[in-house]
């Protein structure tokens, strides 16, 4: 366990070890009020504004590893100087935190401008050719809060923190984080939404990534014909996010849109091959680098089921499901498309960008069902033989981590012995009889005939299975049982699953009481099976 509780007498000079080089608020329109107040900004990228300070900050966690990222060590983050920063108590030297302005389309609607209503950026900071800005997330009001306070709970953010720390050791691209503090402030929040209000542990999470900009970062000046800044945005971006594209033209823009498509294709794949489910697929919630970006109601499979959400909100249309993911990428890609429009002023190019994304989409996600089961050669039945594992797959609950990890220790010449192989997996075990029974037996006798054409050895195969299939996910009872006992005071099970899911493809068989189905006691508990946009 991380013991970053025991402050030293005297401060380490962290701020004068982080190099800041801000770019954002240097090269970029400010809104010239400052002021923080609710309001419309026009013109302007960002508002400056200043952390919320709080009342006995703690810190309760620790990413070792952004800390290297940054210049830093685990001595720096035990110093009162390091508490103070990543609270929003202190700032660092030469620095003005900014919140960004932005729009979204939130469930297929229009918003207006939304905007960092709940995050504020302390600065950008370069170490061994990188740079990376720092935000903190639940660090007080900004011109972007509507009628919210800025704060963040602890249940929310130890979500954040632990998941995307998890889905970048699961290679899944994803914004970081660094630290997890609580604030010592109490915060009113109505987890459900159904008039149950109630005070909770306040906390504060430093998020880091070498961007936070959003499709609705472009989206909001393009729908108020604001093309001026819109360019000097997209110019921005290309030149210090993208620059092997080359200088601004219509040629470096429609090419600039294509890489927007590739790495969010690139990372909507690598959810569908983990079986995470966003929850809130808004385009202010797309990152314009493709990084899985504003941890929510998010959640993995429990029972593989294209249908399922972890969002209570979505429940009725079930808008945001694993199933249509890939499928609501590419609408928010139309979204943003429009918002470039201006810049390029022809259709046909970016259209033929969009209609490619199907295709790609295909074929991608064909290749990652395939090496989830082990199959490599070229063979025309394959997407025949993933669809019918696919459909029996759903038949019955069936744990989607647990299924494709048992599976890899199937050998070839064993057909009879697949379904046994792999019955941890199903939740009502009960269910495996008759017709689900036959058709389980059907597909393995297909698959066992598909494998004969492989050339791998069994313990090859295994391997390259194991290392795309995880053994370890940051299922939404294990995140509340660490939120529980954190409510309690208790918060050695951050260390815990942080420690764990450091290695998600990992044996770790001191580990496996976390290789198990959701235990029936979380079916249907808040947090567990059902969460807001609070959560």
């Amino acid at each position: 366990m991380l013991k970053l509780v025991a402050y030293k007498p005297y401060d380490i000079p962290v701020m004068h070890k982080l190099t800041i080089h801000d770019r954002f608020t240097k090269e970029l329109p400010a809104d010239p009020s400052t002021e923080n107040s609710r309001r419309q900004v026009t013109e302007a990228c960002f508002s400056y504004v200043t952390p919320k300070k709080t009342s006995d900050p703690k810190l309760l966690h620790v990413s070792t590893e952004m800390l290297e990222s940054l210049g830093l060590d685990i001595t720096d983050a035990q110093s009162d100087d390091f508490l103070k920063i990543f609270t929003g108590n202190a700032l660092l030297p030469n620095t003005s935190p900014y919140a960004m302005c932005y729009g979204g389309h939130q469930f297929r609607n229009w918003a207006g401008q939304l905007g960092d209503g709940r995050a504020i950026n302390l600065a950008e900071v370069t170490h061994k050719g990188k740079t990376w800005t720092l935000q903190l997330k639940g660090a007080g009001e900004t011109p972007y809060s509507r009628t919210a306070d800025g704060l963040a709970v602890l249940r929310s953010s130890v979500r954040e923190y632990l998941c995307s720390e998890a889905m970048y050791h699961l290679g899944v691209p994803t914004t970081r984080a660094l630290s997890l503090a609580l604030s010592g402030d109490q915060v009113l929040r109505d987890i459900m939404y159904d008039g149950n209000a109630a005070y909770e542990k306040g906390a504060i999470v430093c998020r880091v990534a070498a961007s936070f900009l959003r499709f609705g970062s472009y989206e909001i000046f393009a729908a108020r014909q604001d093309h001026k800044t819109l360019q000097i945005l997209v110019d921005y971006t290309i030149k210090h996010h993208f620059p092997h594209i080359g200088a601004p033209s219509k040629t470096t823009y429609l090419q600039f849109f294509k890489e927007v498509v590739d790495r969010s294709l690139t990372m909507v794949l690598h959810w569908q091959r983990v079986g995470f489910v966003h929850g809130v697929m808004n385009t202010d919630n797309m990152s314009i680098l493709g990084l899985t970006i504003d941890y929510g109601p998010y959640g993995w499979l429990e029972g593989y089921d294209h249908g399922w959400t972890p969002n209570t909100t979505d429940r009725q249309h079930r808008r945001y499901r694993y199933g249509t993911q890939p499928d609501l990428v590419l609408w928010n890609l139309y979204k943003l498309a429009n918002a470039l429009y201006p810049l390029i002023q022809d259709v046909e190019p970016l259209e033929a960008i969009l209609n490619k994304y199907d295709q790609d989409f295909k074929e991608g996600s064909l290749k990652m069902m395939k090496s989830k089961i082990g199959i490599f050669e070229i063979n025309a039945e394959d997407a025949h033989l993933i669809a019918e594992l696919e459909t029996v797959l759903q038949r019955s609950e069936t744990d989607m981590t647990i299924f494709f990890r048992k599976l890899s220790n199937l050998k070839k010449e064993n057909a009879k012995e697949g379904l046994s192989t792999i019955f941890e997996a199903f939740y009502q075990p009960d269910e495996i009889k008759d017709e689900i029974k036959t058709a389980w037996e059907q597909w393995f006798f297909s698959y066992h005939e598909r494998l004969q054409k492989e050339k791998l050895s069994d313990q090859k195969r295994k391997e390259v299975m194991d290392s795309v299939n995880p053994k370890y996910v940051l299922r939404n009872y294990m995140a509340q049982l660490t939120i529980d006992q954190a409510d309690k005071g208790n918060y050695e099970m951050i260390d815990e699953l942080y420690q764990l899911l450091q290695k998600p493809y990992d044996e770790q068989p001191e580990n496996d009481k976390w290789f198990v189905k959701r235990p029936e006691w979380a079916r249907n508990k808040v947090g567990c099976s059902m969460l807001s946009c609070s959560s």
